[in-house]
């Protein structure tokens, strides 16, 4: 699988649609939520944005846009709001793959540093 693949965002503009917050899960074993960190245990944060190519040269719509969510490494050091437009720091891209009941799925996850707004 290729991991942590370093992704140019220049071309888009991000507006926040879900605001930073903790990254949790339900531990299967317990059913608590838990929440995540890193391998040092670091938490991690989650935000959701709409990246969409910025107009063209000439002012024409570059194209529709698309709902990711972020992990983040930090937590936001800005007051983050829904519908603030954003920079992602150190955005990176990871392909996953897995299989269930015979059929296989796959996609992107995305990570960043950070966040700071544009």
């Amino acid at each position: 699988m290729l991991r942590n693949i370093p992704v140019l965002l220049e071309g888009y503009r991000l507006m926040v649609l879900e605001e930073p917050e903790l990254k949790t899960r339900r531990n299967d074993a317990t059913g608590e939520v838990e929440t995540v960190t890193d391998w040092q245990g670091a938490p991690q944060y989650v935000i959701s944005v709409h990246a969409k190519p910025r107009k063209t040269a000439d002012g024409r719509p570059a194209g529709k846009g698309a709902e990711i969510k972020v992990t983040l490494e930090t937590e936001p050091t800005e007051e983050i709001s829904d519908g603030s437009i954003v920079e992602l720091i150190n955005p990176r891209v990871s392909h996953w793959e897995t299989e269930l009941n015979g059929r296989t799925m796959s996609g992107l996850a995305w990570k960043a540093t950070g966040v700071k707004l544009a």
